[in-house]
């Protein structure tokens, strides 16, 4: 078979940067509106007292210092606390394709690459716009690509699940050369109302190249990849066109994001040490022959297990570089903007992209410089 390669990235990032002490001050804000306006509530007990955040809780709880956003303004209106933005009608390009050719241009600039060389475009992503048409074919369409385009949702897993989805179809020979996309506006289903969740998440778009025999020299090899899913409500968005026809009416939080974190962690990040450790040794290599760990970027205690659990103790932060500090939680794609702005390999030196959360769902890359 023909060696198949990730041969360029890209990232796009919002213009509007949130900083922790900005959040904290909108949310305490509308705690204290909150806590007036249903004071006699909460006095006879029928509802509790909404309790303030503080930028020592966030950075203790997540490592997350600053995030960017697609809309800062409506965001931190406490009595709005969402991102608002402006309906275009269907003949406009959608916000998700729009950032979706911006991030997917620069992966291409990267690889040396123009749309007309690409086959396919796969948009993989924790949410989307929209059920149809797909994004993919919106953007292709914008981009002037022949050839054939699909969305997948496989939510926090969803960009490295693309990638090996894209190594699958130019393995069969279905394409040689794909584009994979993820545009993550994770703001717009986050609960910026919920003290456990408000500052969890950011806005961002990602973009790789996947070709057979490329010869970018940004180009690094897809040795194979090993996935893993396993049900769980633990992280759950109800949200769905299915929502119109139930029979109950939903409030606006509880078709929004949920997690019960702590189970999460419990639960998951014990998965994700163990399918590297087998992935590892499916490939005859031990941890610290890998050079360097590209993972999910949700929580940096998250991140601090697994390397410890894989390397040990005393290990140097470069080798599992952090973007929580700069772009929080960014969906699906925290683990590629690690990879696009960190990969610091020389050639026929190995790292592991892996990214984890809902379903659960974790999938492990292994690539080699080349």
């Amino acid at each position: 078979m023909q060696d198949i390669y990730i041969s360029g990235t890209g990232v796009w990032t919002p213009p509007h940067k949130i900083s922790n002490e900005e959040l904290v001050k909108s949310f305490n804000s509308y705690v204290e509106l909150f806590n007036a306006e249903h004071a006699n509530e909460i006095e006879s007990g029928a509802i509790e007292a909404k309790e303030p955040s503080s930028s020592e809780f966030i950075v203790k709880a997540s490592g997350i210092k600053n995030r960017y956003v697609i809309e800062k303004e409506s965001l931190l209106d406490p009595r709005c606390m969402k991102p608002q933005i402006q309906a275009r009608d269907d003949d406009s390009l959608s916000l998700c394709a729009e950032i979706s050719v911006i991030a997917a241009k620069q992966a291409l600039d990267n690889a040396e690459l123009t749309p007309a060389d690409i086959d396919a475009v796969i948009v993989s992503t924790a949410n989307l716009q929209r059920a149809y048409p797909a994004i993919a074919i919106e953007v292709q369409n914008e981009l002037g690509i022949e050839g054939y385009a699909y969305d997948m949702m496989v939510g926090c897993s969803s960009t490295t699940f693309g990638i090996s989805n894209a190594y699958s179809d130019i393995a069969s020979g279905k394409a040689s050369r794909v584009l994979v996309i993820n545009p993550e506006i994770t703001t717009a289903h986050n609960n910026l109302k919920n003290r456990d969740s408000h500052f969890i998440f950011g806005d961002v778009c990602t973009a790789a190249v996947i070709e057979k025999n490329a010869k970018s020299p940004n180009r690094f090899k897809i040795l194979n990849a090993k996935l893993k899913t396993h049900f769980s409500n633990n992280i759950r968005n109800n949200f769905g066109f299915m929502n119109a026809i139930e029979d109950k009416e939903y409030t606006e939080e509880e078709l929004l994001f949920v997690q019960n974190g702590r189970s999460v962690f419990k639960e998951v990040m014990p998965m994700v040490a163990s399918l590297i450790s087998e992935h590892l040794e499916e490939n005859n290599l031990s941890p610290n022959e890998v050079e360097q760990y590209w993972l999910h970027q949700a929580n940096i205690n998250m991140n601090t297990y697994v390397v410890k659990k894989l390397l040990g103790d005393d290990f140097p932060p470069e080798r599992a570089p952090n973007v929580l500090e700069e772009y929080a939680n960014t969906g699906s794609a925290g683990s590629l903007i690690s990879f696009h702005k960190y990969n610091h390999l020389a050639e026929g030196q190995k790292g592991i992209i892996c990214s984890f959360g809902a379903g659960y769902s974790i999938c492990s890359i292994l690539v080699e410089k080349a």
